[in-house]
């Protein structure tokens, strides 16, 4: 398990024990936005991931940088805490690894804090004994804490600097056929939209989502949307359309709150 949310600074924090054997469980209560310290130290800008989403699927983990630019009139003199965890859950399951901190002017740094999570950190969050609960639900909108220092002893205490998703991975697939088919003649294109499970480690069927179906002709390189179709209960799709030039075939998700955008790749279908 990950030494997550360490440093004094962090508020209303417990402790929830997982199985017999298993590390302890940090449980966070995310608090409203809220800052303190001394002097004119402050965090100005927050970027997590590059702007992008942070995808967890089952096995690999990940790392993901915080850059946080701080001003203080004296210089930055160092990050001492950072974390992250769910706004809504305060399940946090991530290791603050080290931060970076490159100097911009006298008054100025930019410091990236490097952040990393493992699916095997998450999975205890739905064996811990509390009822109703399923690891999953680490999943969605997370905030990131941090505590910064100045070489003048200004420091500052800030919640909810910056606002992410972290979210499971996904796969889709996409099949056409028969292949080549006759110019005006009937293609199936089938596929299949699963996603990371971080309760059972593994990828499961997901129902009920509207998938794009997108053509790509011969010889261009725009894609068009032909028509949406709904997954089926373990996350099959399957629809007929009409050949009339050859080209290419892919499925596109466009992702929720909890769950990754996805293309498949793509088939080429030509013509007899």
């Amino acid at each position: 398990m990950p030494g997550t949310n360490r440093g004094g600074a962090l508020r209303n924090r417990a402790l929830t024990a997982a199985a017999a054997g298993a590390a302890a469980l940090v449980v966070l209560t995310a608090p409203a936005a809220h800052a303190e310290g001394r002097g004119d130290i402050r965090i100005t800008k927050t970027v997590v991931d590059h702007g992008t989403n942070v995808i967890v699927g089952t096995k690999k983990t990940v790392e993901f940088p915080v850059a946080m630019t701080i001003r203080d009139n004296s210089g930055i003199k160092k990050v001492s805490h950072v974390s992250a965890f769910n706004t809504k859950n305060g399940f946090g399951p991530v290791d603050w690894t080290g931060t970076r901190c490159e100097k911009k002017s006298a008054t100025t740094s930019v410091c990236t804090a490097t952040m990393t999570i493992h699916p095997e950190w998450i999975r205890p969050y739905g064996e811990g004994g509390i009822e109703g609960w399923n690891a999953n639900q680490v999943a969605g909108v997370w905030q990131v804490n941090a505590t910064v220092n100045a070489n003048d002893r200004d420091y500052w205490i800030s919640d909810n600097i910056a606002r992410f998703k972290v979210k499971r991975a996904s796969v889709l697939t996409t099949d056409a056929g028969p292949e080549p088919v006759a110019k005006g003649g009937k293609l199936t294109v089938k596929g299949k939209l699963t996603r990371a499970s971080w309760q059972s480690l593994k990828y499961w069927g997901y129902a009920g989502q509207p998938v794009k179906l997108q053509f790509k002709k011969a010889g261009s390189t725009k894609w068009s949307t032909v028509r949406t179709a709904t997954t089926s209960s373990n996350g099959s799709l399957s629809t007929k359309v009409t050949a009339t030039a050859a080209g290419s075939w892919r499925w596109f998700f466009p992702g929720t709150t909890t769950t990754a955008q996805v293309t498949s790749a793509a088939d080429a279908v030509a013509l007899k």
